[in-house]
């Protein structure tokens, strides 16, 4: 196994109401990640997500995108410690 890390993602743009969640979560299962994804008040989802680092790096990628009905236009990527006591991936 690599080096597992985790990020917490903010995303913004059209990325509420358009199935931005579900697709996150469905990704992150596929991916074999843990953490979680939510919907901020402002608008912009927030997401944050642990596993091995090239994983990681390849969901932050997907992110950029998102499933085809968003539009994502910022997408800000931050480093958080690992944490071992998540299990699984949800939707908050």
């Amino acid at each position: 196994m690599g080096e597992v890390r985790g990020v917490r993602v903010l995303v913004g743009g059209r990325v509420q109401g358009v199935g931005f969640r579900w697709s996150t979560l469905h990704r992150a299962e596929a991916l074999g990640l843990t953490g979680w994804v939510r919907n901020l008040p402002d608008g912009h989802v927030e997401v944050l997500a642990h596993g091995e680092a090239a994983v990681i790096d390849a969901f932050v990628e997907w992110l950029r995108e998102g499933p085809r009905w968003a539009q994502v236009r910022e997408l800000r990527v931050y480093a958080v410690p690992h944490d071992p006591g998540l299990i699984g991936f949800t939707v908050r």
